[in-house]
């Protein structure tokens, strides 16, 4: 019986949502490759079209978007990218979510109430998603939404790096700024070489979102710079409240790192405002120019991600990159 023997390529393609394409044009830097050239525009209803100017076919499609605000937006703009994807018989579509839409609804507190983060991995399954990459998870169970290989990524090692840079040879305390980020908090006193650990006890009514009751400090934090983390700041009531409380029981001088900016209104004055002297961020998510201020630090998260991706191309490792930590 006769035969056709063909070579066996691989080709990564890189594809950018209108969300935040700087991140992945930066991706694309470290990568040494350019994201491929789309139509993408809404028709006067609010309708999403996008066309990729390049064939797919049999590529390994790496799709980058930033779900900021307006996120019902960007999501549906990803879901359109990847069925355009899908239609044009790309190998595999891989979707890199540095911040991860609808995290925070991944359980359910109440009866009649949705699961919104499992919908968004059945909405990108269904799609034709086969795997996805994302940064700092609001809650590890996500990764068991998606039907398939969930890359889950730390950027602690980023944000810890910068953090021992600039206050290295001062006591520190590690801040859980509530009990629910306690195990977050331990991992980042052992990269920080066993640095103490507190946390604040607060309470929050669930028919207020947005809403906190802080109530005293747990831990050595007298005379210490106290470092509050978190995987995010939205309006910056926790940490900005987490911070007075610091300061009350002495703290001498109070940072937070956290993952992702979202930065919705008041945070940009509430930490403006606030005892907190320096605020670490990535850039998972964009910052337009009225929510920068003069305490705010953006570390790139590019060179992670475009790590990951390679390695995800080359049939690699991903968890090689944090030393195994899961």
């Amino acid at each position: 019986m006769g035969s056709i023997v063909a070579e066996n390529r691989k080709s990564l393609m890189l594809f950018t949502g209108r969300g935040f394409p700087e991140l992945a044009e930066a991706i694309g830097e470290v990568l040494g490759i350019a994201p491929t050239p789309a139509d993408s525009y809404e028709f006067s209803n609010g309708e999403i079209f996008v066309r990729f100017k390049e064939s797919v076919r049999g590529s390994d499609a790496f799709v980058v978007q930033s779900v900021t605000h307006g996120v019902n937006r960007w999501v549906m703009e990803t879901l359109i990218m990847i069925d355009a994807l899908k239609r044009g018989s790309a190998k595999r579509i891989t979707v890199v979510l540095p911040f991860y839409p609808y995290s925070r609804q991944d359980k359910k507190h109440r009866g009649r109430e949705p699961i919104s983060a499992r919908l968004i991995a059945d909405l990108l399954r269904t799609a034709g998603a086969n795997r996805i990459l994302t940064v700092d998870l609001h809650t590890a169970q996500i990764q068991g939404f998606f039907d398939g290989p969930v890359d889950h990524l730390f950027a602690m090692d980023i944000l810890a790096g910068y953090v021992e840079s600039q206050f290295a040879g001062r006591p520190m305390t590690v801040v859980a700024p509530d009990s629910g980020r306690v195990r977050v908090a331990e991992r980042w006193t052992d990269r920080l070489g066993g640095c103490p650990l507190a946390f604040i006890h607060k309470t929050r009514d669930p028919l207020k979102p947005n809403q906190v009751v802080a109530n005293r400090v747990v831990g050595d934090v007298e005379g210490r710079v106290c470092l509050i983390v978190d995987d995010m700041i939205d309006t910056g009531g926790t940490i900005t409240r987490a911070a007075e409380i610091l300061y009350e029981a002495g703290a001498s001088d109070i940072i937070v790192a956290a993952t992702h900016a979202l930065l919705s209104d008041p945070a940009t004055e509430r930490l403006k405002n606030s005892r907190i002297s320096e605020v670490v961020v990535t850039n998972t998510l964009p910052l337009p120019t009225e929510k920068q201020l003069d305490k705010l630090t953006v570390l790139s998260i590019a060179p992670l991600l475009a790590r990951a991706i390679r390695e995800v191309f080359d049939d690699g490792s991903v968890t090689t990159l944090f030393g195994g930590l899961s």
